[in-house]
């Protein structure tokens, strides 16, 4: 799967990259019919408790699925959106087999 890793108005660390390149590629696992993911890594104003925001979208066949999460840490929000697209990905599946 091929990932695309974007920060805004910061630099993302390699490390903050590498887990979250480890933590999408395990989603393959799910699936074969994802084809590359957009990560999107933003602060949210004010600097407050839970303003690390992050977007993932799969290109997937037939479409797209997204998650968006705020928390305290960037890897917080990408492993909850990592949960919530494992769900999407599921219900896909299901739907694509009762075809």
């Amino acid at each position: 799967m091929n990932i695309a890793i974007q920060s805004v108005h910061f630099d993302a660390t390699s490390q903050l990259k590498e887990f979250i390149e480890k933590k999408l590629s395990k989603l393959d696992k799910f699936s074969d019919f994802i084809l590359d993911a957009e990560v999107i890594l933003k602060v949210v104003k004010p600097e407050v408790s839970n303003n690390k925001e992050a977007s993932i979208k799969l290109n997937i066949k037939n479409g797209e699925l997204f998650a968006n999460k705020i928390a305290n840490t960037f890897e917080e929000a990408v492993m909850q959106n990592i949960e919530a697209l494992e769900k999407q990905i599921l219900k896909v599946k299901e739907k694509n087999q009762t075809k």
